[in-house]
């Protein structure tokens, strides 16, 4: 049963699979449809341990994130433990990070989407734009409805979207299966470069394994946070580590890395992939299961951005129009409102290859954050060994490095934007009490 909203707070209505199945949502969609594809095209086939990596740093972010979770079990994630346990620049700065973070993300999730259904339909590439658009409405009013619905929503998508996965598995593995030689051969790299590759191409599939943070940035809609968090974050980042490796392995070596990734800068690697393959229909059912996948990603990217936008209200570091809760206290309408048009916004300005280096980029110093936080628990609260926060700080701060420098320098300058503002709105705060 959930628990009865008081003081302004959100009904906690979330138990362990449906807290998994929203981690699943927000996971499997834009990364395995579209960012195998872009990483490939960066490491080739040392993909597979690029993936190894970032599943090895998302852990250890999540364990960090669940520790949070369980003894802070608010809505706000990494933006309210920023201030709880370090100080409010810092918590400030998580909060502005996840936003233009998951912002970008969104509008690649958008932006794929379109992509796969011009595949599907045979549209015209004119059209990209205005379809990703459209599902950026049509998700927006899904999340104003509240997170019941969102999350029978959110269910059946993720049902499908592995359903296509398994269905494009079971035609490219024996063509990857024939080229399994010269695949592994190129596995593990032998020079600095390809070194560089592989750490780039684990930034950018770190952001894929990150939508466990969905589950602490709704820590207070979570029953039995304590118990529920943590279980459902580790099986989160189990079950897609396991399918993004096996979805890799059989795309990169049934097709070539980097034809994979030129597809993938298009927005459809595997619906390409099948293409290639001679198998037309499975194409189509992969596209169908991107449409539907990405659309679950940008269902759960809304509902957390809301979340994050809700908790920044409430300390005025947003607006406080954007802290008022509906009459059933499962919705923040003004929050998700600003998200949606913030979203749409980055559609209209982004690419995806771009949007999604940027994403890793600072959503990479995000979790940084998170670490650090996660480090100033009280040792009688604390459940997660130390070494495993400290694992996950070094492996955000380290893959950080390999994102494209002009993605630093934009990324820096959105910080400082940001720093100024919540400068000024503290100074504004002081001399109006």
């Amino acid at each position: 049963m959930s628990e009865e909203s008081s003081n302004g707070r959100l009904l906690r209505t979330l138990g362990t699979p449906g807290a998994v199945l929203l981690g699943l949502g927000a996971i499997i969609g834009t990364g395995i449809y579209v960012s195998i594809g872009l990483a490939a095209g960066v490491a080739g086939a040392a993909i597979v341990p690029a993936l190894a990596l970032a599943a090895f740093v998302a852990g250890c972010n999540g364990l960090s994130s669940a520790q949070l979770a369980a003894t802070h079990p608010v809505s706000g994630g990494t933006y309210e433990y920023g201030y709880h346990y370090l100080n409010h620049w810092l918590g400030f700065t998580a909060g502005w990070l996840f936003l233009i973070a998951k912002g970008a993300s969104a509008a690649t999730a958008a932006l794929g989407f379109a992509g796969y259904l011009r595949s599907l339909g045979g549209i015209e590439t004119a059209w990209q734009t205005p379809i990703a658009l459209a599902l950026v409405v049509t998700m927006t009013v899904i999340v104003l409805t509240g997170l019941r619905s969102t999350s029978r929503v959110n269910a059946g998508i993720v049902v499908i979207s592995i359903g296509a996965l398994l269905v494009f598995m079971a035609i490219a593995i024996p063509n990857a299966w024939d080229n399994r030689t010269r695949f592994v051969a190129d596995v593990i790299p032998t020079d600095a470069e390809g070194t560089a590759a592989l750490l780039h191409a684990a930034a950018l599939m770190f952001v894929a394994f990150t939508g466990y943070g969905r589950v602490a940035t709704l820590g207070e809609e979570v029953v039995a946070p304590r118990q529920t968090i943590p279980r459902a974050i580790i099986w989160t980042v189990l079950v897609s580590f396991l399918l993004y490796v096996a979805v890799a392995a059989a795309a990169v070596g049934a097709t070539g890395a980097s034809e994979l990734g030129a597809a993938a800068r298009q927005g459809l690697p595997l619906s390409w992939a099948a293409e290639q393959l001679g198998n037309p229909a499975v194409a189509n059912i992969v596209a169908v299961g991107a449409l539907i996948a990405m659309a679950g990603v940008l269902l759960n990217l809304i509902l957390g951005l809301s979340r994050v936008i809700l908790a920044m209200a409430r300390r005025q570091d947003m607006p406080t129009l954007f802290s008022k809760l509906n009459a059933a206290s499962t919705s923040a309408p003004a929050a998700v409102l600003v998200v949606g048009v913030v979203i749409a916004v980055i559609v209209l300005l982004g690419n995806i290859k771009s949007a999604w280096s940027f994403s890793a980029f600072t959503v990479l110093l995000y979790y940084a954050i998170t670490n650090l936080a996660a480090l100033r628990v009280p040792d009688a609260d604390r459940f997660v060994p130390r070494v495993a926060t400290i694992a996950g700080l070094i492996g955000c701060l380290g893959l950080a490095w390999f994102v494209e420098k002009r993605i630093w320098l934009i990324g820096l300058g959105i910080i400082a934007v940001g720093l100024v503002w919540h400068g000024v709105a503290r100074r504004r705060l002081k001399t109006n009490s």
